[in-house]
């Protein structure tokens, strides 16, 4: 259930950098470009363990015979 929360989290801070990416573009805002790069970057982490999560449960259920 965990992994769930995390990827919804994930897919809000790549959402919220890319639009802040978007204006910092079109503003010409340096800062605030990185800054939405660094929230993609974020997600895109999140993303990564929530994946992990999800893997190591199905492995641990592999293991002790629960499905």
């Amino acid at each position: 259930m965990d992994s769930i929360r995390d990827k919804a989290d994930s897919t809000t801070d790549k959402a919220k950098g890319e639009g802040k990416e978007a204006f910092g573009k079109a503003t010409g805002d340096k800062q605030t470009q990185g800054e939405g790069k660094m929230d993609q970057a974020k997600g895109e982490g999140k993303e990564g363990m929530a994946n992990i999560k999800d893997k190591a449960g199905d492995m641990m259920k592999k293991v002790t015979g629960d499905n």
